[in-house]
């Protein structure tokens, strides 16, 4: 790497981060503002205001790199090339005989960095989080009780519903769960104190535990029931692991399908969409197809943004640097239009297949932002 090449490349990662602390502190400032006095209260019981806003604030940190990075990068793209300029290097630079694709190429690598740590951070970190970013700030408490969204199992006939749920430990309280199938002697409801999810295992399926089982009332005394050899609800009456009063639900309906808020849903790695889609117990919506689409698309859909800013970077008629943000921004509103408009599509199972709408962004704009970048390396 040349002397210029690090010279761009410190400004260019200098520039991305200058503006994302720019923008993670607006972001801070203002909501700090709202909910300052929550945090007061849970930092005089946990050690420090600090503590608690960092554990508060450094997930949505990581969530707003990966909604900013993209466009961070194309902004920065404008910010150095129009530093370049005023100061009179890129003229100098031009006329040494080195070409704009030359120039560029540190700034297309940092990109690339970029585009694979948003995705990296997407995949792999954001999941660990997605708790607490669906909390608001009074309710960051990790045993924070949380809202339920009833999810029906097809496979077994249950309705699956409570009260709330700790999310962090996968515990719902006051679990009601709907019987549908015809499962003798335990009538069309079950009623618990409390059901705490398990991972299955060698032996057993995944499930909830219920403690404290209230109806049916005489649940020691009926035996687990099956269909077709696989366990659906299994008693103390002949399972000698359970203790009175519990029994075991078995089930594929995770906790995190329970979560009322969306978000949570958003939040997961491929791998958990792709078993969201495939499990056969609960229904696989066309907004969930077209999700995991997008995000499977999503890295070189990224890398197309920023190289659509590549003509107003690489112009001979020296536009001013507002006017090139002006563009920009023009660009990102249409990128972000065709995009929900597609998706708007395939979840409403118009037209197009939910596949097909994730990917209309990347058939639209790709080949444009490739010709873009190839013409770069000419000029």
């Amino acid at each position: 790497m040349t002397q210029i090449d690090r010279y761009i490349l410190t400004l260019f990662l200098r520039t991305v981060v200058i503006c994302f602390c720019s923008i993670a502190g607006v972001f801070i400032v203002f909501s700090a503002f709202t909910s300052m006095d929550d945090f007061v209260k849970l930092g005089q019981s946990e050690g420090g205001l600090v503590k608690v806003m960092a554990r508060y604030y450094g997930p949505f940190m990581l969530l707003m790199f990966d909604w900013t990075g993209a466009i961070i990068a194309m902004m920065a793209f404008l910010f150095t090339v129009g530093w370049l300029r005023r100061t009179g290097e890129l003229t100098s630079t031009l006329a040494a005989g080195i070409s704009h694709g030359r120039l560029l190429r540190p700034m297309i690598v940092a990109s690339l960095l970029i585009v694979g740590a948003q995705m990296v951070n997407r995949e792999f970190v954001l999941p660990q989080y997605r708790d607490a970013l669906s909390m608001k700030a009074k309710d960051i408490n990790p045993t924070m009780e949380q809202d339920v969204k009833a999810k029906y199992d097809k496979v077994n006939r249950v309705l699956i519903d409570g009260t709330s749920m700790i999310a962090s430990n996968g515990t719902l309280q006051e679990p009601n769960f709907r019987l549908d199938g015809n499962l003798v002697g335990f009538g069309d409801m079950i009623l618990a104190k409390e059901a705490k999810w398990m991972e299955a295992s060698p032996t057993l399926p995944s499930g909830f535990l219920l403690n404290r089982v209230r109806r049916p009332e005489q649940i020691d005394t009926l035996a687990s029931a099956f269909w077709q050899k696989r366990p659906v609800l299994l008693t103390s009456h002949d399972q000698d692991w359970l203790q009175p009063g519990q029994c075991f639900l078995a089930t594929s309906v995770s906790p995190d399908l329970l979560q009322a808020s969306e978000s949570a849903t958003r939040r997961a790695s491929i791998p958990e969409l792709v078993a969201q889609v495939r499990n056969p117990a609960v229904h696989s919506s066309m907004g969930l197809q077209v999700l995991l689409h997008e995000r499977i698309v999503r890295p070189p859909l990224d890398f197309a943004l920023i190289m659509l800013a590549l003509p107003m970077v690489v112009n001979r008629k020296g536009r001013n640097l507002f006017v090139m943000i002006g563009a920009a921004m023009v660009t990102v509103m249409g990128f972000f239009l065709v995009k929900t408009v597609a998706s708007m599509i395939g979840s409403g199972g118009y037209m197009i297949s939910p596949g097909m709408a994730a990917w209309v962004p990347l058939i639209v704009f790709g080949p444009i932002a490739y010709v873009r970048l190839r013409e770069v390396q000419l000029v």
